[in-house]
């Protein structure tokens, strides 16, 4: 009787259960049980394992694209936000004005009866709060020929304090 024939024994290495190599490495890495008293594996354990690990999966893909999205709808405010601007700074541009614009300095918009707008120099307190036309605003034309609303001229611009505190926080210094 040659080993392949003889019944299962601990010293034949294939057995018909087997099929195979025997697993060489450590127990807990084994594919199949090693003890006696290890539990059985079944078809039932397996398909139950293989879903939960769908269903992580997904969660995490999930909340990942959620990131995403929120994202883009954040960037998607922000590029309508700077659409608005860049409207309402080309209208500015396009008001008339009897003198030469200088970045940093406040002008003051009026409109008048027929719907023209048109810069002035002079606030509606230097007209003694009686100016000749419709007052709109009063804007700071900036160094990049955007122009600031005098209302949000003295709104602090917390972006450098931000990047400043990333910085600090890697061990680099701000700007």
């Amino acid at each position: 009787m040659d080993d392949d024939s003889k019944p299962f024994q601990k010293d034949n290495p294939k057995s018909p259960k087997d099929k195979g190599e025997i697993h060489q490495g450590p127990d807990h890495s084994a594919p199949y049980p090693v003890e006696r008293g290890a539990p059985a594996f079944n078809l039932v354990d397996t398909a139950q394992e293989i879903q939960k690990a769908d269903e992580m999966v997904n969660t995490r893909v999930s909340g990942k694209l959620k990131v995403i999205a929120d994202q883009i709808k954040a960037l998607q405010a922000e590029a309508e936000e700077i659409m608005n601007s860049a409207q309402q700074d080309m209208e500015l541009h396009k008001a008339k004005c009897n003198f030469q614009r200088q970045p940093g300095k406040i002008y003051h918009l009026y409109a008048k009866e027929d719907g023209t707008l048109y810069f002035s120099m002079l606030s509606p307190e230097d007209w003694n709060g009686n100016p000749p036309d419709t007052f709109r605003g009063s804007f700071r034309l900036e160094p990049d020929y955007s122009w600031t609303p005098a209302e949000k001229m003295d709104e602090p611009d917390d972006t450098q304090a931000l990047v400043n505190q990333l910085l600090e926080s890697r061990g680099l210094e701000g700007s």
